[in-house]
């Protein structure tokens, strides 16, 4: 199996409450992020644990995406994903932490490919793009919401 770890750090002049508020309120994800999630249907909740199914878009395609999240309150979120689909799987990190300019967002996503076919050609559009389009979609709208 390919591994690829993405990992960058954002600073939102925001407070870390704010932020979390919204990066945790995964029901209304779509309507916040519409270029990352297309749908979004929790089927299953336990305290601060979710088991959930998403339509997400990427690289101009839309896939389902099964999620075993858990909120962290006042901190961000974990989640296991996995998208057979699509062919991979992965653990992400969305952790927040007081930054003196307001929150700093440090974002961790390890991918596995499942497919070797899908390997050659997404291990280099994901280390170059994928990034790049994320902050685009997502970190530019959450300051766009956030910021004062």
């Amino acid at each position: 199996m390919h591994h690829i770890t993405l990992r960058k750090q954002w600073v939102i002049n925001a407070s870390v409450d704010d932020v979390c508020r919204i990066v945790t309120d995964f029901e209304h994800m779509p309507k916040h992020f519409p270029k990352v999630a297309e749908s979004i249907h929790i089927k299953k909740r336990e305290g601060n644990n979710l088991e959930m199914e998403a339509t997400a878009k990427s690289f101009g395609r839309t896939f389902k995406v099964n999620m075993h999240t858990e909120i962290l309150p006042g901190k961000g979120f974990v989640s296991d994903n996995d998208s057979y689909q699509f062919g991979t799987s992965g653990h992400e990190e969305l952790l927040l932490s007081q930054h003196v300019d307001g929150t700093l967002i440090d974002y961790t996503y390890q991918i596995s490919i499942h497919k070797v076919w899908l390997r050659i050609v997404a291990t280099p559009l994901i280390k170059w793009y994928a990034m790049k389009a994320w902050e685009k979609a997502f970190i530019n709208e959450l300051k766009k919401m956030v910021e004062r």
